[in-house]
């Protein structure tokens, strides 16, 4: 049975109140199941209490308390949260909660002190349904990691997380992917985050932020002093909401991750980008794959890698790289003495001259063993007249022999970069 299937034991159970565990609620009219989308007018009035110490009675399991919930805002109960007990994770993505389910689980979770992860994604929880989450973590101060992906939160649901956020002590980690999130939401997101020093990552991908927010996300990066991964890739960022992006890395002194895949960034955004690099000596992994950076725009990133010795990984994949804009990225690169780039994915570029490649090998492979010693490879290209010094061959060979073996697994090399422009 899936673990977030209601078994028709449970949805009796929910009907006719259990006389084995003796939970009860108050009076009938107490217990009166509130209908989905109710509000009592306050914003941050999410009527937690029900009005009964039974939940908070020490001798009473989490699961118990959790079923007593559900029965009190008759909400339908997920069948795989009794075995989830004793673990640090409560994995319920994809399981249908609901913002009733929502508003029990909070009830149940207001005073745990054992789940440090709390994963609901996909559960179409709604603003009302985040309320609830918000509410619980005012008290709630074990939680750390908050995934709420794929769950149609918006504005109102955005307001709800950034008012939490402005008082937040805990919460290290919270992912947001897919909620329909536009600038709006974001200006909530990035006001509330400014200064801030306690969240470290932060999941905005897939979402409708096109620009105009990009200067409060960009304000925001600029001023704080905790986020170490952000996550904007599959948004609408471009022009000069992206530049002020772009320009908030300068200042900052924690970014280690920065992800803007499937996004606007050509010419005109990237040398803000470049410009950043110059100064920011944190960030480590930078992903603009699947954007518009063609043989111009890397120029302006040039600058940017030349004196840059922090940045380990930069995907430059699917972008409209020709001849002269990938072997300016790798020249620059190897020519920074200083540079600590261990690995550049310009696989679009490498995948369309996969064959050419193939052939230079075997060419060298006279015994067919799909292996060609490093001396061998070093000298053909050599005799070849490619266009790379000492330093960029040296390189280039370190990265197709991983393993320092002396030897170039041809095949292997071919097979990893065509698998990366998939």
């Amino acid at each position: 049975m899936d673990d977030c299937e209601v078994t028709e034991e449970q949805r009796e159970e929910e009907k006719q109140p259990s006389d084995q565990t003796g939970l009860t609620t108050g009076n009938q009219d107490q217990a009166e199941k509130p209908t989905e989308g109710q509000d009592s007018g306050d914003e941050w009035d999410t009527d937690l209490e029900t009005d009964d110490d039974t939940l908070q009675n020490q001798s009473l399991t989490r699961s118990e308390k959790y079923l007593q919930a559900c029965r009190w805002t008759g909400a339908v109960p997920v069948s795989s949260f009794p075995r989830l007990l004793g673990e640090a994770d409560l994995n319920l993505n994809h399981c249908g909660v609901g913002p009733l389910g929502a508003k029990a689980l909070a009830i149940a979770l207001k005073n745990d002190t054992d789940f440090t992860n709390l994963e609901l994604e996909d559960n179409a929880l709604q603003a009302e349904g985040t309320r609830y989450l918000m509410e619980m973590l005012k008290t709630n101060t074990t939680i750390q990691s908050l995934n709420l992906s794929n769950n149609q939160l918006r504005l109102e649901g955005a307001k709800s997380i950034s008012k939490m956020l402005s008082d937040n002590y805990c919460i290290t980690s919270i992912k947001l992917s897919g909620n329909d999130f536009d600038d709006s939401a974001a200006k909530c997101l990035a006001d509330a985050l400014k200064g801030d020093s306690i969240v470290k990552e932060l999941d905005l991908s897939h979402n409708k932020i096109y620009g105009t927010e990009g200067q409060n996300l960009g304000d925001m990066l600029a001023t704080n002093v905790g986020i170490e991964v952000l996550n904007l890739s599959w948004n609408y960022l471009c022009k000069d909401g992206a530049v002020a992006l772009s320009a908030g890395p300068k200042g900052n002194s924690t970014l280690k991750q920065l992800q803007l895949s499937w996004n606007g960034f050509g010419r005109f955004e990237v040398e803000s980008l470049g410009e950043a690099l110059k100064h920011n000596s944190t960030l480590v992994l930078l992903d603009l794959s699947s954007n518009l950076i063609d043989d111009q725009a890397a120029a302006l990133l040039c600058p940017g890698l030349a004196t840059n010795a922090t940045l380990r990984v930069l995907k430059l994949s699917h972008n409209p790289l020709a001849h002269i804009g990938a072997p300016s990225l790798l020249k620059t690169v190897t020519e920074n003495k200083n540079s600590a780039v261990e690995e550049m994915d310009m696989s679009k570029f490498l995948a369309e001259r996969n064959e050419s490649i193939m052939d230079f090998f075997q060419a060298l492979d006279k015994d067919g063993t799909k292996n060609v010693p490093n001396s061998a490879f070093r000298k053909a290209v050599k005799e070849a007249n490619v266009p790379l010094d000492q330093r960029q061959l040296e390189w280039l060979i370190k990265k197709f022999d991983k393993n320092c073996t002396a030897t170039i697994n041809y095949r292997l090399v071919c097979e990893r970069e065509y698998v990366a422009s998939l």
